[in-house]
C-alpha cells in the first residue's frame, strides 16, 4: 500500500518548483490557475522572493501549496503516479489542505482560496513579535509534556513531529524563558523557530473559529482515498469526519508521529513525499524503519 505526504510551513525556498514550471506545460497551467484564483503575483513571491514575501505566513502557505501542486500534477500527467494506486494521503499542517486537493476531495480553486485565507488569518492572529515557537530535540512528546506540567510552563506542544523532535508554541516571553528549563531537563537542543506567531496553539483559537465558518462553505467531494487528519491522527474517507477534524486543526497539536505510526499499522510499505524540501522524509525515518520513502521536490528527482 502507498501513501502520499505533503510538507508544511518551513519548507519554503526561493524558486521552489521553478524547474517544473520551466519544463512542464501542466505545471505552468497549474501555476497560472492558482495565480488567477488567489489574485497574487506568485511568480514574484516564489521565484524572486520579492521583499522577503515568501517568508510571510500570509504568502508562505499558498506558495508551498502551489509548489506541491505543480509537482503532483506533473507526476500524474507524466504517468509517474497513478491516483488509483494511492490509499492514503496526509500533510503537515497546511499540507493537509494540499492532500485534500490532490486527493480530489477539494477542487483546486476552493483549496487555493481557503489556504490563502488560512495564511492571512494565521498571520493576523496575534501581534507581531509577541509569540513564537521552538523545536526541542532529544525526546518525545510525552516526556516534553511531563516537563511542561511539572515545571508549570505556560507553553503548548504544537507539533509532535517524531520521537526525537517536538515543537512548542506560546508567548515569546514564555518560549524564551522555558529554554533553560528544558535544557536542564535533558533536552539536547532548543531551537527558536523563525515563524511569525505561535501556530497550533490556543492563541490561534479565534482565527480557527473564523476559518471554520469558511470551511463550512466548501464543497467536498466523496471518494475512496483516506485522509489522516493532523488533529486526531484518525483515518477516514468520510468527508464529515475529515471536515470536523480540519476545523480544529489550526489551534491544536499536529499529531504527526501518531499519523505515521497509523500508516505503519495499516501495512503501508511506501510513502511518497511531494513538495519542496525533504523534511517529512527525514521525520518519517525517525518514526519507522518499515516504510520505503521516495521524495519529489525537483525535476532531478523525476529523472532519478
Amino acid at each position: 500500500m502507498t501513501a502520499v505526504v505533503f510538507p508544511g510551513q518551513g519548507s519554503q525556498i526561493k524558486e521552489m518548483s521553478k524547474d517544473f514550471y520551466d519544463n512542464y506545460q501542466i505545471a505552468r497551467k497549474t501555476f497560472e490557475e492558482i495565480e488567477d484564483f488567489v489574485k497574487l503575483d506568485l511568480k514574484k513571491i516564489i521565484f524572486e522572493n520579492q521583499d522577503n514575501m515568501l517568508n510571510r505566513t500570509k504568502y508562505t502557505q499558498i506558495s508551498i501549496f502551489t509548489s506541491s501542486m505543480l509537482i503532483f500534477n506533473t507526476l500524474i500527467n507524466e504517468q509517474m503516479l497513478d491516483l488509483n494506486s494511492i490509499q492514503y494521503m496526509l500533510g503537515h499542517s497546511l499540507g493537509e489542505y494540499t492532500a485534500l486537493a490532490c486527493s480530489r476531495k477539494l477542487n483546486l480553486e476552493q483549496a487555493s482560496l481557503i489556504l490563502k485565507r488560512r495564511g492571512e488569518l494565521m498571520d493576523d492572529a496575534v501581534e507581531p513579535n509577541t509569540s513564537g515557537m521552538a523545536a526541542l530535540i532529544g525526546n518525545d512528546s510525552e516526556y516534553i509534556n511531563k516537563i511542561i506540567k511539572d515545571e508549570k510552563l505556560n507553553v503548548e506542544i504544537a507539533n509532535d513531529n517524531s520521537p526525537l523532535q517536538v515543537v512548542i508554541s506560546g508567548s515569546l516571553k514564555n518560549i524564551l524563558s522555558s529554554e533553560e528549563i528544558f535544557l536542564r531537563n535533558n533536552i539536547k537542543k532548543f531551537v527558536k523557530l523563525n515563524v511569525s506567531a505561535a501556530f497550533h496553539s490556543s492563541l490561534m483559537y479565534e482565527a480557527q473559529e473564523e476559518l471554520s465558518t469558511e470551511i463550512d462553505k466548501l464543497n467536498f467531494i466523496e471518494n475512496n482515498i483516506k485522509i489522516i487528519s493532523n488533529f486526531n491522527a484518525e483515518i477516514s474517507s468520510d468527508n464529515s469526519n475529515i471536515i470536523s477534524a480540519l476545523k480544529k486543526q489550526m489551534a491544536n497539536k499536529v499529531m504527526w508521529t501518531k499519523s505515521i505510526r497509523k500508516l505503519d499499522e495499516k501495512g503501508v510499505v511506501k510513502v511518497i513525499e511531494i513538495g519542496p524540501g525533504k523534511v517529512l522524509s527525514s521525520l518519517i525515518k525517525r518514526i519507522t524503519n518499515n516504510i520505503e520513502i521516495q521524495s519529489y521536490s525537483s525535476v532531478l528527482d523525476l529523472k532519478k
